[in-house]
């Protein structure tokens, strides 16, 4: 009785870390714990001033919501008012991190538009208790403010669901 408590505690704190409508935590991913490609701090504060998509992703489930990017991809949203970031948790697998930074590479040659950065401390999960060895998929609007989230697999329904907050909050 007593872990089940506990797991139903836990999980209604992974629930309530990020809000919806809210700004989250700022939070910096630099040095031993990543960054962008280049090796320079990401910041969270970067969300803000067009709408961002954000993957946050674990390198076993980098094909969990193929189908979302490329729904975002042919939608040809306005660069100006429209980001996407995808943040790899390299945390998350067995895989050598040098493995995954020559495939991040080739993926930001396809994903010209995308900024990539790299989790190697489990940061966002720990920070904003994302879901770890998942596929999460988070939307701020230009106020930097968190206006979706979505953990594991977007099935059509929410991809449709998702694309329309897109739109309606892309100004």
């Amino acid at each position: 009785m007593r872990k089940f408590l506990t797991s139903v505690i836990s999980s209604s704190m992974t629930l309530l870390a990020l809000n919806t409508g809210e700004v989250p935590p700022k939070v910096v991913i630099s040095e031993k714990n990543g960054g962008y490609l280049d090796g320079t701090e990401w910041n969270s504060s970067m969300l803000k001033n067009k709408l961002y998509v954000l993957f946050y992703v674990d390198p076993d489930e980098k094909d969990t919501n193929n189908k979302f990017s490329e729904a975002l991809k042919a939608k040809h949203y306005d660069l100006n008012y429209f980001g996407t970031v995808a943040v790899i948790n390299l945390a998350a697998t067995w895989l050598p991190n040098v493995m995954i930074e020559s495939k991040l590479k080739e993926k930001q040659k396809e994903y010209a538009n995308t900024i990539y950065v790299k989790d190697k401390s489990k940061v966002l999960v720990k920070e904003w208790q994302l879901q770890d060895d998942s596929s999460d998929v988070l939307v701020f609007n230009k106020n930097g403010e968190l206006i979706y989230s979505y953990s594991g697999q977007l099935d059509s329904s929410e991809i449709t669901k998702v694309l329309s907050i897109i739109d309606r909050n892309l100004i």
